[in-house]
C-alpha cells in the first residue's frame, strides 16, 4: 500500500500492526527502497503515514520493525524516547505540513536510558535523559513498567502541546520486545 493512500489515524495504526506481524517471522526488510521510490519521493515529496518516535538504541529500527519502505515512516529518535522541544517541532511538521494522522511513541524492552534512570548512575548530559524517564516512571521498579509509563507521558505530553481537536493526530504509546520482535500497543 502506497503511503498517500493511507489518510486517517486508523488505517495508519492498522498498516503499522501487520507490518510488525509480517516482521515477526521475517529474515529481511522486503518494503520498497528502490531507485524508483527514492526518485519519486525525490520529485513529488514525501508522504508518511505515520510519525514513530522511538529509542536511538541500534536494535530499534521502527521502519524494518513495521515492515515499511522508504517515504512511509517519520521517525524521531532519541535516547529513552524521551519529548523535548525539538522533538516537538519535529512531530508538530509532520502533523502539520505533511499530514501524519498518527503519532506512536515507541519504548523497548532492555532500554538502557530507562535502566540508567531506575539505577540513578546516569553522568553528564545523560542524567537529563534519565531524570526525565525517571519522573515519568513515577516510582515504577519494573524497567518493563517504567519503559510503559515512560511512553505514556511522553504521548500526553505530544497530546497537550499539539492539543486535541480537530487536525490533531491520534496519539499512542507502545512497547517493542527486543526478544521477540512484538509490537504492543496502548491505544
Amino acid at each position: 500500500m502506497k503511503p498517500e493512500s493511507i489518510t486517517d489515524a486508523d488505517g495508519a495504526l492498522n498498516r503499522l500492526k501487520s507490518g510488525n506481524r509480517a516482521f515477526l517471522s521475517a529474515a529481511e526488510n522486503k518494503s520498497d527502497i528502490s531507485p524508483s521510490v527514492r526518485k519519486e519521493t525525490a520529485q513529488k515529496g514525501q508522504f508518511p503515514y505515520a510519525v514513530i518516535v522511538a529509542c536511538s538504541d541500534s536494535r530499534v529500527v521502527p521502519e524494518h520493525i513495521f515492515g515499511c519502505g522508504i517515504g512511509e515512516l517519520f521517525v524521531i529518535r532519541v535516547a529513552g524516547n524521551v519529548i523535548g522541544d525539538h522533538q516537538l517541532g519535529s512531530i508538530e511538521y509532520a502533523v502539520r505540513h505533511l499530514k501524519c494522522p498518527l503519532v506512536v511513541v515507541l519504548a523497548h524492552t532492555g532500554c538502557g536510558a530507562v535502566n540508567a534512570a531506575l539505577q540513578g548512575a546516569a553522568e553528564g548530559y545523560v542524567r537529563t535523559i534519565a531524570e526525565e524517564i525517571r519522573i515519568a516512571a513515577n516510582g515504577a521498579a519494573d524497567a518493563e513498567e517504567a519503559a510503559r509509563r515512560n511512553a505514556a507521558a511522553c504521548a500526553a505530553r505530544i497530546e497537550r502541546a499539539l492539543g486535541n481537536g480537530k487536525g490533531a493526530p491520534k496519539v499512542s504509546s507502545a512497547l517493542y520486545r527486543i526478544e521477540s520482535g512484538a509490537v504492543e500497543f496502548y491505544e
